[in-house]
Formats: structure tokens, sequence, C-alpha cells
């Protein structure tokens, strides 16, 4: 089912995305939505293609990854029920162009994406993620609430058609909206500061859940903020200064407390956030080169931003499938109990290496073409005539600089301290094989097209045109972005004859590898204890930036000369989360108990509160 429907929808969005020539269809859903206008423009078509495809990779997966729950007679069917419903209400959304109808979608998408994350209900922290996420949305669904009701008062309409005609006339309202909007949206797409609900939700959920979540459910807010866009047409120049600023600081935030993470899908969920900041970073210039007349700035900008929503969804959903694939065998997600793992799951090592390579922006992977448009927008940037626009730009350039350099520390040490050395713990001590077809082959498949996306980007870059044209005509100014792009893929090429040639020749020499033990500073028995640990791996860097971090300690000291034991662990706590959420949690708790003593349990008690609610609603009538 979930198959026929994609494939029903995938072709229409690939006919759309090659003829440029949208597609309406029109419901009449009277009399509360009356006709309701479900559009596939290039936009739409794009996002598309992207849900489509991705979710049909985890779904295949899931398979395998579901295969332990059903031999302990764990109920899935009304699992793949909300998985059915959150691919099909994020179709619906992206192709939704009446408000009231848009918000139920929307509504749909994330209670269903509740659902999928409780999977494991049991377990308290599970819960205690779930409700967190659903109590975050809410919050984001009353800003975009706002913003559609400030719409459609002034267009008297809930169809977007209107909304667009408001807002282009008037720029004040259209900032107000665009403000509201992107709150709301940013909160689903999980920029700072309203991110807090993600690194939780994540790890919370089920690998192949996280995956669709992170890869596809996640880029809906990003479609908002895009749609937006254009029902606005010209965004002004201080919109796109707070798109770029928030950009910058959510990506450098999620790649920074990436690093400090010892939970594999945790950290996996920080680089969620940091690849969202890239992705803005790439609208934001794409917005301040339609505010001051650029083209190509705007062009390379949007193209950027919208190469990396699908960059990030393949080598972020490989990521995640390779760390399920992890989990169901090491039944750990703790990068410090693993070690090892490359001689027992070696396909899964080099398909994690891969995607880690990829999401560090490194050729001949995908995630090199996306960050380089984004670059080149910026460097082209730096010509506008705007001292304002030149610092941001700079100041965007360095920090989109600075988060590659983390993303390599970061990825290094995940690959490095789960694969290599020996293993830590019993975890990873009684991995015995590596997972499945079933699980192998989606995450091949996302690994493939890394590598066709770095291989051929000029085509893709045409491709991208169609929906960067809904913002701004590309005209002939993609000639050059393309040429460039030529010159990548040739030299992509030649990189990868030049290694298969000195492989070739290693393997024709016929010399032996001879393996030998690491040296131990004159310890012949060198053992676990001796390795890095995913801590001291990154601690020179973390030293430095002391007060971006809370630390939590766990000790137990060893309490004489011969000490049976000691123990200590370090846990980074968010910022945000420890000085903004848990004192306004403390304060709402203790506001609250102040009315316990009107919860006594007496019934009668309760029928004189309402009797006394509505003798104060008739009073209130008299003076009305």
């Amino acid at each position: 089912m979930l198959l026929l429907g994609s494939i029903t929808m995938l072709v229409p969005a690939t006919k759309v995305l090659i003829s440029s020539q949208p597609i309406i269809k029109t419901f009449n859903f009277n009399p509360v939505f009356g006709a309701v206008n479900f559009v596939i423009d290039p936009l739409s078509a794009f996002f598309i293609a992207v849900i489509t495809i991705m979710s049909i990779t985890s779904v295949i997966y899931a398979k395998g990854y579901l295969k332990p729950y059903i031999e302990k007679n764990k109920k899935i069917g009304a699992h793949m029920i909300f998985m059915i419903a959150l691919i099909f209400s994020m179709i619906a959304v992206v192709t939704c162009q009446n408000a009231l109808m848009f918000l139920i979608c929307w509504e749909i998408m994330s209670l269903s994406s509740f659902f999928l994350v409780i999977f494991e209900n049991e377990k308290k922290d599970v819960l205690k993620a779930g409700i967190k996420y659903l109590v975050f949305m809410h919050i984001s669904v009353l800003f975009i609430i706002i913003a559609f009701a400030l719409c459609a008062i002034k267009s008297g309409s809930l169809d977007f058609s209107s909304f667009s005609l408001i807002l282009k006339s008037n720029q004040k309202l259209a900032n107000i909206v665009f403000i509201l909007a992107f709150i709301g949206f940013g909160t689903k797409a999980g920029f700072v500061p309203f991110h807090n609900w993600l690194p939780d939700a994540h790890p919370a959920a089920p690998s192949h859940v996280s995956a669709v979540m992170s890869g596809v459910m996640i880029k809906t807010g990003i479609y908002g903020i895009l749609r937006m866009l254009v029902l606005i047409g010209l965004p002004s120049k201080t919109a796109g200064f707070i798109v770029l600023s928030l950009s910058v600081l959510s990506a450098l935030y999620g790649v920074l407390y990436a690093i400090t993470q010892h939970d594999l899908k945790r950290l996996l969920a920080y680089h969620s956030i940091e690849n969202i900041g890239i992705i803005g970073i790439g609208i934001g210039t794409g917005m301040l080169g339609m505010a001051y007349g650029n083209k190509l700035v705007a062009v390379l900008g949007f193209a950027g931003g919208i190469l990396h929503i699908l960059n990030h969804s393949i080598f972020k959903e490989l990521l995640f499938l390779s760390a399920g694939s992890v989990y169901t065998k090491a039944h750990t997600r703790n990068v410090e109990l693993l070690g090892g793992l490359i001689k027992k799951m070696p396909y899964t090592a080099v398909l994690f290496l891969i995607g880690s390579v990829a999401i560090c922006g490194l050729p001949p992977f995908n995630g090199f073409i996306s960050e380089f448009l984004v670059y080149f927008g910026m460097m082209k940037g730096l010509s506008i005539h705007s001292f304002f626009a030149f610092i941001a730009l700079i100041f965007a350039i360095a920090g989109l600089a600075l988060v590659g350099t983390m993303a390599i520390l970061c990825f290094t040490k995940a690959f490095s301290i789960i694969f290599l050395g020996l293993p830590r713990s019993e975890h990873a001590q009684n991995v015995s094989s590596d997972t499945d077809l079933s699980m192998t082959l989606p995450m091949c498949f996302l690994a493939l097209l890394t590598l066709v996306i770095g291989l051929f980007p000029q085509y893709v870059f045409k491709l991208l045109l169609k929906p960067v044209s809904v913002f701004i005509e590309p005209t002939v100014i993609a000639a050059q972005p393309v040429s460039i792009l030529q010159t990548i893929s040739i030299v992509s090429f030649a990189f990868i004859a030049f290694i298969c040639i000195l492989a070739a020749i290693k393997f024709l020499s016929g010399k032996k590898i001879e393996m030998h033990k690491t040296w131990g500073c004159g310890f012949n028995r060198p053992n676990n204890h001796m390795q890095y640990t995913a801590s001291s791996y990154a601690s020179p860097f973390l030293s430095m930036l002391k007060p971006l971090f809370k630390k939590v300690f766990d000790i137990e000291k060893p309490r004489k000369l011969f000490p049976d034991g000691a123990h200590f662990s370090l846990h980074i706590e968010d910022i945000e989360e420890a000085y903004l959420l848990k004192p306004l949690l403390k304060f709402d708790e203790w506001f609250l108990t102040k009315f316990e003593k009107l919860q006594n349990g007496n019934l009668q008690t309760y029928i004189k509160y309402g009797l006394l609610f509505l003798v104060l609603i008739i009073a209130g009538s008299l003076f009305i």
C-alpha cells in the first residue's frame, strides 16, 4: 500500500520537475472548507520526491529492524499505520493550498510522529521525550495559526493565493507574518533556540523512525518557511539577516553539542540541528540576494539550500540506519561501550564511514556539492554594495568553515571509537555478525546516492533550477555554476581513478600485510583501557569552550591505596535546557502546587465549583 501510494505521488512529481508545469487538483469540502486546491508546483514536487524515496527506504529497513520486537510479541500493526499516516500527511502538507486544511494535515503529521516516537512506551525516558516533543509541536503550531489568522483577517479567505496578494502589497504585515511563521516552522525544523525537543525525540524513536523524522519530517518546517517566501514574493533585508544569523547560530550550536555526546543517536540528532543551520544559511543568502537585487547570489543561495535538503536527507538517513544496525547487534547506543566493530560489522562500518564523509562536506560525496554552492553564493554576495551584508556574509563564511572543521572532529571521533580498536565492553565483544540484507540494502542504496550526486553535480543542479524558479527566474546566470560543477565532476572522477590505480598497484604487488600490536610504551599486554575514549578524544578542543557547556560529573573516587574500583563519567547538559527550560518547569511546578487544595476529591466541592463558574458567567454576560 505504502509503495503503491508513494509511486502514485512520485510519478506526477517527477513530471512537474521535468516540465515545470504545476498540477492542480481541486476538492470540494463544503460546507466547512469549501473548495480546496492541492497543487504540485516545482517546490512541492521536489519535497514529494524527497519524502517518498526516503520514506520507502526507511520502511524497507524497518522490516529487519523490527524483527526482534515481533519475536518478543511486540504489536507493530499500529506502528506501521502511524508510519503510513506520517508519510501521507507530509505529502498533504507540501501540496495543500488552504490554511485550515494545511493545519489539519500538519496536526496529523505531529500526532502520528508522536505515536511513532513512543513506540517503546514502557520506557520512562521514551515517554518523557515523546510528551516533550508533542508540547513543542503544539507551541509551534500556535505561531503558525497566528500567522495564518492575520493573513485570513486581511484577505477574507483561507486560500494561500489570497494570502499572497495581501502580503505582496503590505511589507509591514509580510514581515510580521514571516517572523511568526519562521518561529512556528523553525521549531519543527529544529532551528536554535527552538530546537530543544529534537535531541530527545530522535534517540527515543526507533532508528527507522529517527531516519524519517531527521531526514524528512523536519524538512516540512523548511518547506513552510520556503512557502511563506513564495507568498511574500520579495523578502525584506531584515528578514534575510534574521534567517542568516539564526542559521549560523544553529549550525555552530548543533555541531558543538554533537561533539560532546556519547549517545550515538543523540550525536546524530544534534547534527540535524547543524545541517538545518546550513540549509538556513543557503536560504538566508538567497533572501539577501533577492532583497539586494543580485540574481546570481539568490540562485546560488536557494540552490545550495534546497540541494542540502536532499543531501541531508540521504546521508543523515544513512547514518541513522547505520546507528540502528549497531544498536540491534550491540544493544547499546553509548559509544564508550563500543569499539572494534569493523571486524564483525564490515558493511555497516563502510556505510557509516561513507555517511560520515558526506556529512562532513568532503568530496567526492554529495555534502560537498551543496555546501560548495552555499559558499559560492556567499562569496558572490560579498560584491553586494552594503556594509551590513558584507559583514554578515563574512561571519557566515567563517562560521560555516568552523562548522565543517568541527564536523570532521566529531565524526572521526564517532567512527574511530565505534568501529576501530578493541571492544570496550561485553556489548561490543558479543557482536557476532553484520545485519541482514533487508537492513543493509537500503543503506547501500543511500550510500550510492551520496556518490552519484557527488560525481554528477551539474545534472542535479540543472534539476534544482526548477524549484529555485519558484522564487527567482534563473535565466542565463546558471551557466557559470554549471561550468564549475562540471569541472568538479571531472576532478572527482580523476580522484577516484587515482585511488583505484593505487589499490590495483598494491593488490598486484603481491606483498602481504603484516600485522603487529600497537606499541604500548614498554607494556607488552595492551588492552582496551589504553585506548582513547570519546571524552578524551574531544577534550582538548572542548576545554577551550568551557563557558558554553554545563558539565554534570558522576565520580566515585578511589578510597584506599589499592582500590577495588573507581568510576568517572561526564554528561554535557544543553545550556538552554539547564538555564531556561528547567527553571521554568520548576517554577511552573511550584506555582501549580499552590492549587492542590482545590483538588480534594470531594464531589460536593466540585459541584460548588461548577455552580460558582455558572454564576460568574451569567454575571459577566450582563456587562457585555
